[in-house]
């Protein structure tokens, strides 16, 4: 029993806490400071948000402007391939006649 009384001494006293004085804590400021924080990065959120708009519409612009080429020349590739079946026709018509004839 006296080793467990003599490292009872040995060991430093144990600081009792003292609460937080009222004049330090002010829940007002903290809130405020919350606030705040909050409202930064609430803001942030919104610029990255918009940023992220901003590139797919810019994004968007550009594959409807390439979507807008490939339809101009599909259209011009049906309308030659439909002259061209005309002209088969009438190729066609004239040798059958001659043939014919």
């Amino acid at each position: 029993m006296d080793s467990t009384q003599s490292n009872q001494d040995k060991s430093p006293p144990k600081k009792k806490k003292t609460p937080p004085e009222a004049s330090t804590f002010h829940p007002a400021d903290s809130f405020e400071a919350t606030v705040a924080g909050a409202s930064r990065e609430v803001s942030v959120l919104v610029t990255k948000f918009a940023e992220v708009l901003s590139e797919r519409a810019s994004a968007d612009t550009s594959q409807m402007k390439e979507l807008e080429v490939i339809l101009t020349e599909a259209q011009n590739l049906e309308s030659y391939l439909k002259e061209k079946k005309s002209r088969l026709r009438q190729t066609l018509a004239l040798i059958s006649e001659k043939l014919q004839g």
